[in-house]
């Protein structure tokens, strides 16, 4: 297994539509930085949050998720209050090939503000716009910016393709469009 460069994420992107938009470069003036890198690419927030609030004092519970827990917010600037958590969704939408896993990181920009970033991995043949999970573990609000970047994604790609993918298995998260809260099939 190994990590793809610059060069493979572009041709897979043109060719295959890997990432949609794509941006061939690294853009980071006046903003945190999104693009193409050396060995990965800087994807983007939306503009559309779902912030958790306490305001209905309910129990935060995967297995029976209560859409009272978040209050919808669409904006070029998402307000996370302290110690909140915010879920968004990227910019861009993937179609990851069949003998790639992708894995994200948050970029330093947030995480030096004490901004946390959590994406799961993207397994093969995964289609759609990735949930971002944002963490504020600061006693102060922080400022999420739209349309700027938010992680970095790097590509593994593996020495022969998966056995199963999660197209195969029916993911449930497979073609998910805009934020994505969580479910549990039944």
């Amino acid at each position: 297994m190994g990590l793809k460069s610059d060069f493979w994420i572009r041709e897979m992107s043109e060719k295959h539509k890997m990432i949609e938009p794509f941006c061939e470069k690294q853009i980071g003036s006046g903003v945190v930085s999104y693009g193409l890198s050396s060995y990965g690419y800087d994807i983007r927030v939306s503009d559309e949050f779902k912030i958790f609030t306490n305001i209905n004092s309910t129990v935060v519970d995967p297995k029976n998720f209560d859409f009272n827990n978040v209050v919808d917010f669409k904006g070029d600037v998402c307000i996370v209050p302290p110690n909140s958590f915010a879920l968004a969704r990227t910019v861009e939408y993937f179609k990851i090939p069949r003998d790639v896993l992708a894995i994200c990181l948050g970029k330093s920009t947030y995480a030096r503000c004490g901004i946390i970033v959590n994406v799961t991995p993207f397994e093969p043949e995964f289609e759609g716009h990735i949930t971002i999970e944002i963490s504020n573990t600061t006693p102060l609000p922080a400022k999420i910016y739209a349309n700027e970047g938010i992680a970095q994604v790097l590509f593994l790609q593996g020495d022969e393709a998966c056995e199963t993918s999660y197209k195969d298995k029916a993911g449930k998260y497979q073609g998910q469009r805009g934020i994505t809260l969580p479910r549990i099939l039944k």
